[in-house]
């Protein structure tokens, strides 16, 4: 009896709770609130973030997804406008598009003491084209002022039930309170997985529902019954399950910096469909683990069948490889084609859209149709390659078993000991050289017989920095000299993509905005195109910036301009991983002649400094000859991802280096 009490007073209050989440109920306190009681920084709060995914059957459409959203804001700073408004992508497909409706949209603002309300008009309302699969509807509330509150309801449809909506509790604002429910009948099954560091609670129970329907006869169905009509309706009845998710006082989701993608750590719900079992019909499965998600992408006819097609570009690669045995030089050949031939037109995915012939003919492909070409160019010239299968950065990373998790599509080639990764999108790509995007922790290899194995994307070599520094310092403490900087690898990578097509005006602009300070005269730079060398950058410089004069005595850094003054790592505790993309050293050769008629008076120590697990070190030499100082100091990063635990020793250790790096030297008229 006590039990039933209890279950009767939770059930009481969980309505009442949800009652008193309403949209049209804004009050005089609300709009007079100045700041968020949870985070007096906030510059705007979601007062109540609801919503509810349920299904519908027509008898002529089948089921389709309906997702229902209330939303409450509260603007607290003219930097939370931009909370004032909404995008949502639409799926479009062979099923159909998807739909949305936008309701209940209004602006509420305190005049004196009498809350107006200012509804969404047609002219807030856009709908764009991104491209030939997705739609965009954007909103824009109207009167929107400090101290506003922004509500309006978002109803979404969607006849894709694989597309079913991920759910963030966790925004870059404070959430007062966060629910999300799910209606799913029996006749789908779903696996779901949480992110983030927060744990929403959840109630489930199951339910009988009914639903009511019509549906359309053909005219021989009509004249075979007997019927005046070709509509027809009836009902079927079955059992759904109800999940309450709810989470009340979120906090903000901090960025930091040295983060991959933030969403990774947002505090979210997915559902991924694992299968389905429909009335007088087998259970179809779908992705309930890696083996069975790359299985059902290979099969399909967008990526399988269009790895397989050849036809298209095989006399053209006899041209190339037929006087070439080399394997290895047949895979660089046919690479560097790849690349200088098709132009990527920004298309992710795992399919083809168009197809790998169409994109060969007209010379511009999606990520899948130019490395799924290269793919089957490569096994074509007798070479061991696979695509495989990546989510790249800006999608998350791939932790659960989804069709979804992947959003592109990079090459390999199986050697003896290690995959060789290549990506056909990026000019300036080289093997085990990947476009950023891709570096994103593991990708899935797909082979031809449909097994696959997991593939780990990150580089393992240190990507070096070289900097070769000769200057003179006059009495007057102006310094001038030159700078050779060698970038390999990804830096160089980096350098090529970020520089190439800059006019010289312009690189040197770059440079002094980047070193304020200096004045740059000669410059040039080596190996721009050629992606077998290194990238060399020569300049020539001064500056009057870098020594302060004090009396008969000169102070310096003898990194000059190139000293790191500033330790990126500032909070006291790290939740996420450091993300640094790759493996670096950065190297400092450095020769400085100190004006006549002065010597050293003090000089830093040499030191050298280790983190743990050797996860980077920190070696500083210096000497003074005369009127010659020197000094070779590097900072290796020896891996791309440093765990949050590391991160007290992170932090120290970036400390040393500024420490270092900003260290005086004196010297001493006379």
């Amino acid at each position: 009896m006590k039990k039933i009490f209890i279950i009767a007073l939770l059930v009481a209050s969980t309505i009442g709770f949800s009652q008193a989440y309403e949209l049209g109920k804004v009050t005089v306190d609300e709009l007079k609130q100045k700041v968020c009681p949870t985070d007096t920084s906030a510059v705007a709060s979601y007062l109540f973030n609801i919503a509810k995914t349920h299904f519908n059957y027509s008898g002529d459409e089948g089921f389709e997804i309906i997702t229902e959203i209330d939303i409450k804001i509260k603007i607290y700073k003219k930097e939370g406008y931009e909370y004032a408004n909404h995008s949502e992508d639409l799926y479009i497909g062979n099923r159909g598009t998807e739909r949305i409706d936008i309701s209940k949209a209004a602006t509420y603002n305190l005049v004196g003491d009498k809350i107006v309300k200012s509804k969404l008009g047609n002219d807030g309302e856009f709908v764009e084209k991104v491209n030939q699969y997705w739609n965009r509807k954007k909103i824009t509330m109207p009167n929107v002022k400090e101290g506003s509150i922004i509500e309006y309801r978002i109803t979404l449809r969607s006849p894709y039930f694989s597309n079913f909506p991920d759910w963030e509790f966790q925004k870059d604002i404070p959430v007062g309170y966060s629910e999300y429910s799910t209606n799913i009948p029996e006749y789908f099954t779903y696996n779901t997985y949480f992110k983030g560091y927060f744990a929403p609670d959840s109630s489930k129970e199951i339910k009988n529902r009914q639903i009511n329907y019509s549906y359309t006869l053909s005219p021989s169905e009509v004249l075979q019954r007997g019927l005046n009509t070709g509509k027809v309706n009836s009902s079927i009845d079955f059992s759904e399950t109800i999940t309450k998710f709810f989470i009340s006082n979120v906090p903000p989701l901090k960025n930091e910096v040295f983060v991959n993608n933030i969403n990774n750590y947002r505090c979210t719900v997915v559902h991924e469909l694992a299968g389905t079992k429909f009335p007088n019909a087998n259970y179809e499965s779908y992705s309930t683990n890696w083996e069975s998600v790359v299985k059902t992408i290979y099969q399909d006819p967008n990526f399988g069948g269009e790895l397989n097609k050849t036809g298209y570009f095989e006399k053209d690669i006899d041209a190339i490889i037929n006087s070439i045995s080399s394997l290895e030089e047949r895979a660089g050949l046919i690479f560097n084609y790849v690349k200088s031939r098709i132009n990527w037109n920004e298309t992710f995915g795992v399919y083809c859209p168009d197809g790998v012939k169409k994109a060969y003919q007209e010379k511009k492909g999606s990520a899948a149709e130019i490395n799924l070409m290269l793919t089957a160019m490569l096994r074509y010239a007798g070479i061991d390659a696979n695509p495989i299968l990546v989510s790249t950065r800006s999608n998350g990373i791939s932790i659960f078993p989804s069709r979804s998790a992947y959003n592109y599509v990079i090459s390999g080639i199986e050697l003896e000991n290690q995959v060789l990764l290549l990506d056909a999108t990026n000019r300036y790509s080289l093997p085990n050289i990947l476009p950023i995007r891709d570096l994103n922790w593991f990708g899935r290899i797909i082979r031809k017989n449909e097994s696959s194995a997991q593939i780990d994307l990150m580089p393992k070599t240190n990507s070096n920095d070289v900097i070769n520094l000769m200057a003179t310092i006059d009495s007057q403490g102006e310094v001038s000299g030159k700078i050779r900087e060698q970038y390999f690898d990804y830096n160089a990578f980096l350098f090529r993509n970020n520089n190439n097509g800059l006019s010289k005006e312009s690189a040197i602009d770059k440079l002094e905005k980047k070193y304020a300070g200096i004045e740059i005269g000669e410059y040039e730079v080596q190996n721009a195109t050629d992606l077998s060398k290194q990238i060399i950058e020569n300049y020539d410089f001064k500056t009057n910036n870098a020594v302060e004069i004090i009396g008969d005595k000169m102070y310096f850094s003898p990194f000059l301009f190139l000293a790191m003054t500033e330790n990126p790592f500032k909070q006291e505790v790290r939740e996420y991983p450091v993300d640094f993309v790759f493996p670096n050293q950065d190297k400092f050769n450095i020769s400085l002649k100190i004006p006549d008629g002065y010597t050293v008076e003090t000089l830093p120590k040499s030191i050298s400094v280790a983190m743990p697990d050797n996860l980077g070190s920190f070696k500083y030499n210096i000497s003074n000859n005369g009127s010659q100082v020197q000094l070779v100091s590097t900072v290796d990063i020896n891996q791309a991802i440093i765990k949050s635990e590391d991160y007290e020793a992170l932090k120290n250790f970036f400390k040393e280096i500024v420490n270092k790096q900003t260290e005086k030297i004196v010297l001493k008229k006379g």
